[in-house]
């Protein structure tokens, strides 16, 4: 989960409130100082630790309560108040125009993760409709182009790179030509240091020929305060419109990243959370904080499984209804839950269960998973489509073949056999299987 440590600081704090018998003045001070660490921990300057938890204890203690509202829920409220200023306070999104040529241009100091960005948003407008396709520009890093052309085979998005041209310039203006009927040209370009100002000013160069619609400066989340003068340094060189901050994935020092850009008043508008193609995500502060706090995230959660869903027929249902439930429907069931991401990010997104479940538990329900892939995956078609073949040779082989024991195919097997059984018993609602999250056959 993004930024869990802090996030389980945080909530442990605001547990204290919403456990305690009465909320007062001694309480809320004690919330203060749990906040002060957390956030100290996190790499946040001294400064801004102050000014929040300032602004945390006046509005708490002073502020009249509204109506209906009891000390408690105010506090509470307070706090996710303030933390969402605190990063940003509205959400900036990307505005992107359907049915015309949008140039992204992604600039930023060599290792922040700016290639793999480039083919995560790349990935992230490709899921919605439309059709993106990634340029290589960066003719200074060994390996830049080799990279960039495997990630965007990986996710079936064009490309474009030149192998041994040494105009970046010429390069990025070809490219963006290329492209003209693409909707989304994500140019990745050569990774600067502030300091070098012949890259600067290749960077401005880049820009003027091929006149992006926005510039996005990509920042290593876990170089912590240091973000926040590296966007001001690009923001004076070019006209950044976007930032992404990269590696939030349990950064100790993305707290500081975070809430240094916002300082600069810098528009945050992704973060990446996590190594993976699809773990990148639009920043929108008041759900970010939520998460934080283990309130959950129901829209976001609602959006992943919009993403993964497929509308199912009436046929399909009909066919589930009797009972032709086959395990290479709940096949494909498994592969919709791992395409909305890890099990812990998407758990993040319920409210309450942010910081309760263990996270062993978490890892023991991930590899039942996998291995129950690999099952059904040496099942041959005949035995998905008809289970009750399955006899002790059967199943010996299979467990053979998949790495696994007999006992787990056994296993599988009665899970299976429990879904088919409640699918069966759920006649007359039809509706509510329209809109399930996995795809039938």
């Amino acid at each position: 989960m993004v930024l869990e440590k802090l996030g389980s600081s945080l909530y442990d704090a605001i547990r204290k409130v919403i456990r305690a018998p009465i909320v007062d003045a001694d309480l809320v001070k004690e919330l203060i100082r749990d906040f002060q660490r957390a956030l100290l921990q996190a790499d946040v300057k001294v400064q801004l630790v102050m000014e929040l938890s300032q602004n945390i204890e006046k509005r708490a203690l002073d502020e009249e309560l509204p109506p209906g509202i009891s000390r408690r829920e105010h506090v509470v409220k307070v706090v996710y108040e303030a933390l969402t200023r605190f990063v940003g306070e509205k959400p900036m999104p990307l505005e992107i125009m359907p049915g015309r040529q949008n140039v992204l241009m992604l600039i930023g100091i060599q290792g922040s993760g700016k290639t793999t960005q480039a083919a995560k948003l790349a990935r992230y407008f490709q899921k919605r409709g439309l059709k993106p396709a990634l340029i290589c520009a960066d003719t200074f890093r060994p390996g830049a182009y080799d990279q960039l052309q495997q990630l965007a085979e990986s996710i079936n998005v064009d490309f474009y790179g030149e192998p041994g041209e040494k105009d970046p310039v010429a390069l990025a203006r070809r490219g963006v030509k290329e492209f003209g009927d693409h909707e989304v040209v994500i140019l990745d370009t050569s990774g600067r240091h502030k300091e070098e100002k012949s890259l600067i000013i290749e960077m401005q160069q880049i820009a003027r020929a091929v006149k992006p619609q926005e510039i996005i400066l990509v920042l290593d989340g876990t170089i912590g305060q240091q973000a926040a003068a590296q966007a001001m340094a690009f923001n004076e060189a070019t006209d950044v419109g976007s930032i992404i901050v990269s590696k939030l994935d349990g950064s100790a020092r993305g707290g500081g990243a975070l809430s240094g850009v916002a300082a600069t008043g810098a528009p945050i508008k992704f973060i990446g959370t996590g190594e993976k193609i699809e773990d990148l995500e639009a920043f929108v502060p008041s759900r970010f904080i939520g998460r934080l706090l283990g309130m959950g995230d129901i829209e976001g959660l609602v959006a992943k499984v919009k993403e993964a869903e497929v509308q199912v027929t009436d046929k399909d249902v009909n066919a589930m209804l009797s009972g032709k439930f086959t395990i290479a429907d709940m096949y494909q069931q498994f592969e919709t839950m791992r395409s909305m991401g890890p099990l812990q990010k998407v758990l993040s997104m319920v409210p309450g269960l942010n910081y309760q479940l263990p996270q062993s538990d978490l890892d023991v329900a991930e590899e039942r998973l996998d291995r129950w892939k690999y099952i059904i995956e040496s099942m041959t078609v005949e035995e998905r489509e008809n289970p009750k073949i399955l006899n002790a040779s059967r199943t010996k082989r299979i467990a053979r073949g998949s790495g696994t024991e007999e006992r787990e195919v056994r296993e599988l097997i009665k899970q299976y056999n429990a879904m088919r059984k409640m699918l069966r018993q759920l006649k007359g609602r039809r509706r509510m299987l329209q809109r399930m999250p996995f795809k039938l056959r």
